[in-house]
């Protein structure tokens, strides 16, 4: 099933999971996606990690248990910047093969390790290409708040229509932890002319190193409310998690409340959250479509 079609249905509810570091075995996952797949998610994607620290091998055979094992519809993370044309192709039908329909595309993180290749500069030229190489469903990614390497929100804007042009059919939003972001960010891209669905990512902080990582990686801003619950149990691993998940679901009802299109949830491989968040939100997600 192809996600774009969701979407006519209500709020799409999904998750994001990431498979095990190269020296960790592949099976380490999928204990997290029998305590997942039951919380009924629209689909669940499956990123390549952080620079380049998983390989598409894994992605794509995790992909294929979620659809084949677990009976959920998955999407492959699908980065560009060190891979050929040729390479791309070779991937693409890895995922035919498996059946599997949907590609989030991104360009990937840079690692100063290893030297980018230069047939895909940009997400939106991988957009393209897959665009003329498969009938695959394809996300874009987009950053409310902009991206970390862009000047301003206004050439991200640009660069995101690129992609939307190119053939990404919605798109999935970077973290955030203050909703009037993302609402002034739709309201950017609308009036730019962007007007597929987008789902609103959120992330639930569980700890106060996770946070310090992610916000030195996408650069989101920390609202007021966020900073101070953060310092007033960051002492307290069982009071931050709890913490941590109740802003998430508040941020939810908000987002739903406003007629979001989708959300996105972070998981962290942390099915316990993912299940807390599920259960306070289900009636919300069920009475949108």
């Amino acid at each position: 099933m192809k996600i774009k079609s969701m979407f006519e249905r209500g709020t799409v509810f999904s998750f994001e999971i990431f498979p095990p570091k190269k020296t960790s075995p592949i099976e380490t996952v999928y204990n997290t996606l029998e305590k997942l797949g039951d919380l009924n998610p629209d689909f669940i994607s499956v990123t390549y990690g952080a620079a380049g620290s998983t390989n598409k091998v894994s992605t794509c055979e995790i992909a294929s248990a979620i659809k084949n094992k677990y009976g959920v519809v998955p999407a492959a993370h699908l980065p560009c910047i060190n891979y050929t044309k040729e390479e791309i192709l070779q991937i693409l039908d890895e995922f035919k093969a498996s059946g599997i329909e949907n590609i989030l595309a991104l360009r990937g993180d840079i690692n100063p390790d290893i030297p980018p290749k230069k047939d895909f500069r940009y997400a939106s030229e991988l957009i393209e290409f897959i665009k003329a190489n498969g009938d695959f469903d394809i996300a874009g990614a987009c950053y409310p708040e902009g991206h970390i390497e862009c000047d301003n929100i206004i050439d991200d804007i640009h660069n995101l229509k690129k992609k939307v042009d190119a053939g990404a059919e919605h798109l999935i939003s970077q973290l955030f932890f203050d909703n009037s972001c993302f609402y002034s960010f739709l309201e950017k891209i609308r009036i730019a002319g962007i007007n597929v669905p987008v789902e609103a990512g959120i992330m639930p902080v569980v700890n106060k190193n996770q946070i310090e990582r992610m916000v030195s990686l996408c650069g989101a801003s920390l609202p007021s409310k966020f900073t101070k619950m953060m310092q007033r149990y960051e002492h307290s691993p069982e009071a931050i998690r709890d913490a941590g998940i109740a802003y998430a679901i508040d941020q939810i009802v908000d987002l739903v409340s406003n007629g979001a299109d989708g959300i996105h949830i972070y998981t962290m491989n942390n099915p316990y959250v993912a299940r807390r968040i599920s259960e306070a939100v289900e009636s919300l997600i069920r009475c949108r479509k």
